[in-house]
């Protein structure tokens, strides 16, 4: 049990029976009346995202989230497969329980895997991933119709927009969260 002053992102909350994430918070003082706080919640399960707004000190129930160190090991046709780093059991997990992320997860990544009382909610992969352009199109000087981008299609079938000056079978950071290209990776 916590109160809404002790709220920080990523936190999880248990209201009314249902995990919500804490995506953003904002403690509000107005001139008049008391302080309260303003909260984007994220519902872990079904991925709904919604506004609440809570009185400055309200009691709300902390959800207890083991984050684990696992190694994706492989995709069996319908599932999933990740190690535990520590234990070294595998865990199968559906593909939407893995969701947008699976796009940028190669065979022996480092992700986490956030359980609640032994059951998996969600994978978290870093904030950016370094991966081999499969294939892009040969970028022609001059052509700026697409703001200076192209299309290139990645080692693990995901497409991100890179520049120009790209080539395939180069190195590139990725950032998980949208997909954007972030820079070339020298070897």
């Amino acid at each position: 049990m916590a109160t809404t002053n002790d709220l920080k992102n990523g936190m999880v909350l248990n209201l009314d029976g249902q995990l919500w994430s804490v995506v953003n918070f904002q403690h509000v003082k107005p001139g008049k009346g008391g302080a309260f706080v303003r909260t984007t919640l994220k519902n872990v399960l079904s991925g709904k995202v919604v506004d609440k707004t809570f009185n400055a000190g309200t009691k709300v129930d902390t959800a207890t989230v083991d984050r684990r160190e696992m190694t994706y090991l492989y995709n069996d046709g319908t599932d999933y497969v990740f190690m535990d780093n520590e234990t070294y059991d595998q865990v199968a997990l559906t593909p939407t329980l893995v969701g947008d992320t699976a796009r940028f997860m190669l065979e022996n990544s480092e992700v986490q895997v956030s359980f609640h009382e032994s059951e998996p909610l969600f994978v978290e992969l870093p904030v950016s991933v370094e991966l081999v352009i499969e294939h892009t199109d040969p970028g022609l000087q001059g052509d700026r119709s697409t703001g200076g981008t192209k299309p290139a299609k990645l080692e693990t079938g995901a497409e991100v927009q890179v520049p120009l000056f790209v080539e395939s079978g180069e190195k590139i950071k990725v950032d998980t969260r949208d997909g954007r290209y972030l820079g070339r990776v020298s070897s």
